[in-house]
């Protein structure tokens, strides 16, 4: 399967690594769109959903083979029994190594398809660990306990750091080599590449049991554009 590569499959489920800037289920105003649902359904003939990453988000994501896995982990997710590992790429430097965000979020009632802090939403936790501080971007690690939309972008944007190109809840600008490297140079007829250019957020690892009580920890390694963005960052802090 062109660009999805299979981390992990037995007979009751797949797990995926997901490639930014492609849907998870097919878009209900233009069924033309490829979507990750669509391609493992050709492969498979039968397939079921259990939970959606957006778009731009990359990483580890499951499907299930039958309808009684279906259910299992359709439980599993909703009770929160499934531990979620993230990892972001956020603005800026953080004040606190580590930390939980404990904010609830609802939808944003003045901007379509957008969620936001309101203590009035459903009970959200976000808990977040520093890997790397490059001062101008942080390498973050995020543990969800809750399942809310856009749960760690809205998070993210609460304690003032975005994650980067975040055009909802940040800036949406794309990282340049430009913005962070000294002595850059361009040629004149040339135009600077992005090094990162969709939301710099991936879905890493999965832990969980499965029906038969059989443990499983699922990982995704970071993506190019991701790895780019602090092979960079390294190299200027040196």
């Amino acid at each position: 399967m062109k660009g999805i590569s299979i981390i992990f499959e037995n007979e009751n489920f797949i797990a995926v690594n997901k490639p930014a800037g492609m849907l998870t289920i097919p878009d209900r105003h233009d069924e033309t769109r490829l979507s990750l649902y669509k391609i493992l359904l050709q492969q498979y003939g039968k397939i079921f959903i259990v939970h959606r990453l957006d778009r731009d988000t990359s990483g580890i994501i499951l499907f299930a083979k039958n309808e009684a896995s279906h259910k299992y982990f359709s439980q599993l997710f909703e009770k929160r029994n499934i531990e979620k590992i993230y990892l972001g790429i956020l603005r800026g430097s953080l004040p606190e190594n580590e930390g939980i965000i404990n904010e609830p979020i609802a939808e944003d009632s003045f901007h379509k398809g957008m969620m936001m802090v309101n203590k009035k939403g459903k009970p959200s936790v976000t808990e977040y660990k520093m890997r790397e501080d490059y001062g101008i971007y942080s390498l973050v690690q995020f543990k969800i306990h809750s399942g809310r939309t856009h749960q760690i972008r809205v998070h993210a944007k609460f304690i003032g750091h975005p994650v980067a190109c975040d055009n909802l809840y940040g800036d949406g600008n794309p990282v340049l080599l430009s913005s962070f490297k000294k002595k850059y140079k361009l040629d004149e007829d040339e135009k600077e590449r992005p090094l990162i250019n969709r939301v710099a957020l991936h879905s890493h690892q999965l832990s969980f049991k499965d029906a038969y009580s059989n443990f499983h920890k699922v990982e995704a390694p970071l993506p190019k554009d991701m790895k780019a963005v602090l092979q960079q960052l390294k190299k200027n802090r040196k």
